[in-house]
């Protein structure tokens, strides 16, 4: 936690005065997720008899600030195997797909988006492909489904009841009495060295 800026002052609360502070820091001032469903087409270059398998590699993203939203550009890359030719080859088509995906993040209380703040995404449910279908002239359609969550993390001010009572100190009492002082000093020989 980084304390920025401290306030002080005190409120009276029946007969005891309770001392709050003010610490400015940062801390998670918004949080989100959202679910995403999208449809896709590629081309193939021979006419496709089935499809195979589907699988999605590579997802990278980065989120930033835009007004008063926050937009995720990332991107992965589907691969698509297939099989053409009466079932009797097979190939495997890759596409890089790119995305701008655009959050509307509730932020907390007293929370500002204008000063300098940091957008954290994360990945909570990989892309993934279902729905795969071929259809005309080539054409391969398929959903990709993915989660996203977003934190946005700023500076805020946190209240905090401050203790006015010191705690009493414990004594700290040595295992040595006087009379082993008095028996160590008594064997030890000056003349050790000679």
């Amino acid at each position: 936690m980084y304390f920025f800026g401290l306030n002080a002052y005190s409120k009276v609360r029946g007969d005891k005065v309770a001392s709050y502070k003010e610490i400015v820091t940062k801390a998670i001032i918004g949080k989100g997720k959202k679910h995403f469903k999208n449809s896709y087409t590629l081309k193939a270059e021979n006419t496709p008899s089935t499809v195979l398998g589907c699988w999605v590699i590579n997802h990278k993203f980065k989120g930033y600030k835009s007004g008063d939203k926050i937009g995720v550009d990332g991107s992965f890359d589907i691969n698509i195997w297939y099989s053409y030719d009466n079932d009797s080859k097979t190939t495997v088509i890759n596409k890089k797909i790119e995305y701008n995906d655009l959050f509307n993040v509730r932020l907390r209380e007293n929370a500002d988006l204008s000063g300098d703040t940091d957008i954290i995404v994360r990945s909570l449910k990989q892309p993934t492909c279902f729905g795969v279908n071929i259809q005309d002239d080539n054409v391969i359609s398929f959903n990709i489904e993915k989660e996203l969550g977003v934190e946005i993390v700023g500076e805020t001010k946190v209240k905090i009841a401050v203790e006015d009572d010191e705690e009493p100190w414990d004594e700290i009492v040595d295992d040595v009495d006087e009379d082993t002082l008095k028996e160590i000093d008594e064997k030890v020989s000056e003349d050790y060295l000679k």
